[in-house]
């Protein structure tokens, strides 16, 4: 399981989000080998005077939350960020620089999901990849 949250300029990042969507989704399911039909993203649209970003950085730059099972390894995770940084800038050219990632993994017995705990799940794939 995977929920993801992007951060980013209404302006820049409203009118791109199915595109967006899209690409984050197919660099999961590749460097995860993850179901396709397991999405869950949320955006939030940040005004100009509600979004302070590093020097550097231009309009385009986007934040991505991944919280997720653990258990992928560290390999699957690198790929997974080369997969989003090479996709965006070649998809919507958008720089690796303008997109910033952090994952957060938590045991299965720390979600709740379809009235069971994680840990009771049958899953229909894999989570060490």
């Amino acid at each position: 399981m995977a929920q993801i949250k992007i951060y980013g300029h209404t302006s820049f990042l409203h009118p791109i989000r199915r595109a967006f969507s899209d690409i984050l989704h197919s660099c999961i399911v590749d460097a995860f080998q993850y179901p396709e039909n397991k999405r869950a993203h949320r955006f939030f649209y940040l005004d100009e005077g509600d979004f302070y970003y590093p020097a550097g950085r231009t309009s385009q730059y986007t934040i991505i939350e991944i919280s997720m099972f653990e258990g992928r390894s560290i390999e699957a995770k690198k790929a997974l960020y080369q997969l989003i940084f090479s996709r965006m800038e070649q998809k919507l050219a958008i720089s690796p620089n303008d997109i910033e990632i952090t994952l957060t993994e938590t045991p299965l017995h720390n979600w709740g999901i379809r009235g069971k705990s994680g840990d009771d799940l049958v899953l229909n794939y894999n989570l060490a990849v």
